[in-house]
């Protein structure tokens, strides 16, 4: 039995919790926070917690407050609670060697480092990620000193891609006869069999884990939840519970801010697909800091008493409208938002999009993000503006095709099986995305290209791979497009590329950015700008809560503003900033 201050998070920890919990949705919900707070509650009433982050921009040792690496560590100051990120890179080096070892000193060195490079791409650091939360989560040796495993998971699109490679892995290999694959030879994946097939069943066996859905009362996240909750039922994963974080009550009617925030978060709640509300569901409300570390998530799901703040005037950056008067001086060139998932990257590119539009260019509004809407935030037609997305379906069976008519037309029977069974591994995937992705930066020659990127781990993979595409075109002669070779120049181009960090006012969205800039600009890439979305610094509030939330972005603006680089603040908006004529009033 729990005792009675491990009880605020109802749902999850009613009765006895399942020994595996996965907390997911759209970036930006708090899944990090839910997944620490449920854990340290658990380790409070008597359990051994293990939290594992596979997200490529972990934010768990910023919200634990202790520093983690890939091996279990006890939190300080939270007996029995253990954590660990891990490190796509480390695995992915770690797999490399396990696939091309046994050949060292059997191959020349121009074999071994052929090899290396071929699995130097972003598809073999997901797959070696995943190898990694596959022996956690199949392997009963590998946690069987904890209680209970918590996965602090990537955003949802990304999610259901690492809940889905179980079947898919096992699928290619009961399928597969020939000897190699695009991750080298299948007998490095063939040991990992038995694993995949533990990984499978454990994810769909209901008495030994629980898919925690966890939300915001707005409609993005919550249509988001639902196309989670949709697509892990297809998958046979049908334990589901629901958390809806930062749910607001106001106490001051006075305060249109806070009944128009109140408001927003109802109507979004209201309009919930009904499969989405059945599910067992626990409501978190708002707070007026974020919970970070053991004393602040100790608090997580109690009731909020917020102390009145003094309201004082915090200086903030220029407009949205000064940065796209830089922007349409060149005429043409590609605009990218970046920055931590739940930001705002989506409306934040549609509003550019829409406002280069207006001023009589061509543009086309784009997204690399499997989980982004960017046509619902545009939502009508606007004159000389396109909107479409890389959808990876459709990218990879058109990839198929074009190298089953290029390199299999001139192959016998045996041959063009042995092609057709390479391109159904799960990396092809990959590699159709990215060849997408380089086709669309490519247009922005001619016009302006808008493109919404997915959130910063997976972003920095796609350019990580850009780069190891670049030095295999380098090295070799090859019929590789135009538009490929051509990608790392145009994003090392200032004057064609100009990425834009966008960010909340709030601790982790605007370190994971700062972050971001850094490994942007050791890859030879600069960025352009910083956007701060959604602040309530421009506003005037009262709510005891909103108030202590406005004072608490000062020292994230003051630290954006400190970086020197050009920024924006755009301010929370009372309506949902859909529509040409609500995306305009982000500009103001």
């Amino acid at each position: 039995m729990l005792l009675p201050e491990a009880r605020r998070l109802v749902v999850l920890l009613r009765g006895s919790p399942t020994r595996v919990l996965f907390f997911t949705g759209k970036g930006g919900v708090g899944k990090t926070s839910v997944a620490c707070a449920t854990g340290l509650q658990l380790a409070r009433a008597g359990r051994k917690v293990l939290i594992v982050s596979t997200d490529p921009a972990s934010n768990l040792d910023e919200v634990l407050g202790a520093g983690l690496g890939a091996a279990p560590r006890e939190v300080p100051g939270a007996p029995g609670l253990y954590a660990a990120n891990l490190d796509p890179l480390a695995s992915a080096a770690a797999y490399r060697e396990r696939v091309v070892g046994p050949y060292r000193g059997l191959l020349p060195a121009a074999a071994i480092r052929s090899m290396e490079e071929q699995l130097s791409g972003a598809c073999t650091v997901e797959i070696a990620a995943f190898d990694e939360f596959s022996r956690l989560l199949g392997d009963p040796k590998a946690t069987a000193e904890f209680d209970h495993v918590l996965f602090d998971t990537a955003p949802t699109g990304h999610t259901l891609r690492l809940l889905a490679l179980p079947s898919a892995w096992t699928g290619y290999l009961e399928s597969s006869a020939g000897g190699t694959s695009c991750l080298g030879p299948l007998a490095g994946l063939e040991g990992q069999r038995h694993l995949y097939a533990a990984s499978v069943a454990a994810l769909a066996d209901r008495t030994q884990t629980t898919i925690v859905l966890v939300a915001r009362p707005e409609r993005a996240a919550l249509r988001e939840a639902e196309r989670t909750r949709v697509e892990l039922d297809a998958l046979g994963i049908t334990n589901q519970v629901l958390v809806v974080n930062g749910v607001f009550t106001p106490t001051d009617a006075t305060d249109g801010v806070a009944q128009a925030m109140a408001r927003r978060g109802a109507e979004a709640l209201s309009g919930m697909a009904a499969a989405l509300g059945n599910l067992p569901r626990t409501d978190i409300p708002l707070l007026g800091t974020a919970p970070m570390g053991i004393a602040g998530l100790a608090g997580l799901g109690g009731p909020c008493a917020e102390e009145q703040v003094e309201v004082r005037e915090i200086p903030v950056p220029g407009t949205l409208t000064r940065l796209v008067d830089d922007i349409v001086g060149a005429g043409h060139g590609v605009v990218m938002t970046m920055g931590k998932g739940g930001v705002g990257k989506t409306t934040i590119a549609a509003a550019i999009a829409v406002e280069i539009a207006r001023r009589g260019h061509r543009v086309h509004l784009s997204t690399t993000d499997p989980a982004a809407h960017v046509a619902d935030a545009v939502d009508t037609v606007v004159p000389g503006l396109t909107v479409g997305r890389i959808d990876p379906h459709a990218e990879t069976e058109q990839y198929r095709a074009e190298v089953l008519a290029r390199a299999g037309a001139a192959l016998d029977d045996p041959g063009r099986a042995l092609l057709e069974e390479d391109l159904r591994s799960p990396c092809t995937e990959e590699i159709a995305v990215f060849r997408a992705f380089a086709r669309t930066v490519a247009a922005g020659a001619g016009s302006f290209v808008v493109l919404d990127t997915a959130p910063t781990g997976h972003t920095l993979l796609l350019l990580d791979a850009s780069e190891a595409y670049h030095r295999e075109v380098a090295r070799t002669v090859s019929d590789t497009p135009e538009f490929v070779r051509a990608l790392l120049p145009r994003l090392r181009d200032p004057g064609f590329t100009r990425v834009l960090l966008v960010t909340l006012p709030e601790a982790t969205p605007v370190h994971e950015a700062a972050l971001l800039g850094r490994d942007l600009e050791r890859a030879g890439i600069a960025p352009f700008a910083w956007v701060v979305n959604a602040s309530l610094a421009p506003l005037t509030v009262h709510d005891p809560v909103l108030r202590a939330r406005r004072e608490h972005e000062r020292a994230f603006i003051q630290e954006v503003m400190a970086t020197g680089a050009r920024a924006a603040i755009v301010a929370w908006q009372a309506e949902a900033p859909t529509g040409p004529e609500r995306l305009g009033l982000l500009l103001k």
